[in-house]
């Protein structure tokens, strides 16, 4: 999996339309090996991260749980956290 695609389902505040745009975005990317599509595959790059984007809302909104959502600022900080003992250094915010 892509490390710069983060999980957006069970968080408070709920993940937000640009973070899902985000994800599909690095998919793509991921994917097609391509970080800018040339002029002649942008309409195709474009319209594969427009359908992942939605089947990724519609996935979010249909699942369910029963755990508590977790918090983004406490997820963040336990993530900076295993950075600086992975790498030794502060994470850039």
């Amino acid at each position: 999996m892509c490390r710069n695609i983060r999980p957006l389902f069970n968080f408070e505040p709920p993940a937000q339309p640009v973070e899902v745009h985000e994800a599909a975005l690095q998919y793509v990317r991921k994917i097609s090996g391509m970080n800018k599509p040339s002029i002649a595959n942008t309409a195709a790059f474009d319209t594969a991260v427009a359908e992942i984007e939605a089947a990724t809302q519609r996935l979010i909104a249909s699942l369910s749980t029963t755990a508590a959502p977790k918090d983004r600022e406490v997820e963040r900080a336990k993530a900076r956290a295993r950075n600086e003992a992975r790498f030794g250094t502060p994470a850039s915010a």
